[in-house]
């Protein structure tokens, strides 16, 4: 199947529920505007497949019957790191969104929803903040963050990221040399209201760093009692 223009949701996507009921809809509501829609039963099945396949997306059940959700985020994550991971839950408070995201997963989505929402989460995650007819790259040192191509480089080498980490990654070099706030980057990035909570940041930030920094001169930065700054002079 020819891949989608950049106005709709992914053409691929890979639909995790071990309720039938919610995988044949999400299956049917997908392929209407041309998705093509894969699904699995338990998470075993899902790494099986996305082993096998590449996704712009995958709609992951927080509780499985056969894998930890910590596990099953984590390995769908190194399995496919530039897929954007929705998770859904069927409890909707705080405390379940900040553990969510903070296993890995691009955004979240509560049970029952509207199927519309599924499409218009799954289209934001992908391209919230990312526009894709922007043809510069972003540089700073020896980063390199191509916008078109959504993909980035340090030291010429590619550096595999999550759709939540190219957004944090893009914020920091849009403001290079300037201290973030965590509450900023939660704005920014997350576009949500998590009541102050930081840890989500806290997470992204140290994962974002392990990534880019790894084996070079760091140029995330925290600044202790402010936020963070990508700045190569850590003083």
């Amino acid at each position: 199947m020819t891949a989608r223009e950049n106005d709709g949701p992914p053409t691929r996507v890979l639909v995790v529920d071990d309720d039938e009921g919610i995988r044949v809809l999400l299956a049917s509501v997908l392929a209407a505007p041309g998705c093509t829609v894969t699904t699995a039963a338990t998470g075993v099945d899902a790494l099986r497949i996305v082993r096998g396949e590449e996704f712009d997306a995958i709609l992951l059940d927080r509780l499985l019957p056969d894998v930890d959700a910590v596990q099953i985020v984590t390995a769908l994550r190194a399995a496919a790191p530039s897929a954007a991971i929705v998770m859904l839950s069927a409890v909707d408070d705080v405390d379940a969104r900040v553990a969510g995201l903070r296993l890995g997963a691009d955004d979240f989505l509560t049970k029952p929803f509207h199927v519309s929402e599924v499409l218009a989460r799954i289209d934001a995650v992908r391209r919230r903040g990312m526009p894709i007819d922007d043809p510069d790259v972003l540089r700073y040192a020896d980063l390199e963050f191509d916008l078109a191509g959504q993909r980035v480089r340090r030291g010429g080498e590619v550096v595999p990221l999550t759709p939540t980490e190219l957004r944090l990654l893009r914020f920091l070099l849009e403001n290079a040399e300037r201290v973030l706030s965590r509450g900023q980057l939660l704005d920014h990035v997350w576009r949500y209201d998590f009541g102050g909570n930081s840890e989500v940041v806290e997470k992204a930030v140290s994962t974002l760093r392990r990534k880019v920094d790894a084996g070079r001169p760091p140029l995330i930065q925290t600044v202790r009692g402010f936020g963070y700054c990508l700045r190569a002079d850590p003083s």
